[in-house]
């Protein structure tokens, strides 16, 4: 089932609600939206709940002009679906609204799993994270956002990501400008509140996953959070870039329920 916002009161998210069971959240990538978890979904379907939502500003979710935080939108979600508690399982951006979720809210996270996820603990020295922040705004503000898509799909792609899951990656992220581009010239602008995350605080069980071939950042941040965050595992996939569930989904799902069950 889909179902998009709600002109009526607070904003409700874009999500898919599929299956029945142990209740499990997947949040998102910044250069993506649910329909990245598509393929992870209809495997965990089968014996658990899963809620896929669009944040603010992907997908089917717009950005209006007001005041919010990620945290409470997907609290919101989980009080529209009548969801006490969930694993929530946050890849990048989404890995980043997730720790934030369990620092916000502790009593609605059973546990996490963090694939490669992004944290605002560790200052940006990675010359290849640094140089590409500086070509994708020199490429927006130029507006080519077709250049700043492809940009952006050549650097978080990793090596087995298929052409046709490229394809989607490249959709859902132009999606995101599309959305993003637009919210910027609103009168007030959509004003996101910063939640400060401490991983020593962070109590749920969690999972933290890395990609071998990920930018350095994000793999000093793996490191950084498995080893602040109390009884946190991590585990290293070897074939990883940025992206797993979108470069090898059955393998992402397997890695999953192992934490999961099922």
């Amino acid at each position: 089932m889909t179902l998009t916002t709600d002109a009526s009161g607070p904003l409700l998210l874009a999500h898919d609600d599929e299956g029945s069971g142990p209740v499990v959240v997947l949040l998102h990538a910044g250069v993506a939206d649910r329909r990245m978890w598509a393929p992870v979904t209809a495997s965990l379907a089968a014996d658990h709940h899963v809620v896929a939502p669009d944040l603010r500003g992907f997908g089917g979710t717009p950005l209006p002009g007001e005041a919010y935080a990620d945290a409470d939108d997907v609290v919101h979600l989980l009080d529209a679906l009548g969801i006490e508690r969930a694993a929530v399982v946050g890849a990048s951006f989404g890995g980043r609204v997730a720790l934030e979720l369990a620092t916000r809210h502790p009593d609605r996270v059973a546990s996490l799993v963090l694939l490669c996820a992004a944290h605002r603990g560790l200052n940006v020295t990675d010359p290849v994270l640094l140089s590409f922040g500086e070509r994708e705004d020199a490429l927006l503000e130029a507006g080519d956002v077709e250049g700043a898509t492809a940009l952006n799909v050549e650097t978080w792609a990793g090596p087995d990501m298929t052409a046709a899951a490229r394809d989607d990656l490249t959709a859902m992220q132009r999606r995101a400008f599309e959305v993003q581009l637009a919210a910027d010239e609103l009168d007030p602008p959509p004003q996101p509140e910063r939640v400060e995350v401490e991983p020593a605080d962070v109590a749920p069980p969690t999972l933290v996953v890395s990609g071998a071939h990920d930018v350095q950042h994000f793999r000093d941040l793996a490191a950084l959070l498995a080893r602040e965050i109390p009884g946190a595992e991590l585990v290293e996939l070897d074939w990883a870039g940025h992206l797993p569930a979108l470069e090898r989904p059955h393998d992402t799902t397997a890695l999953l329920r192992t934490r999961l069950g099922g």
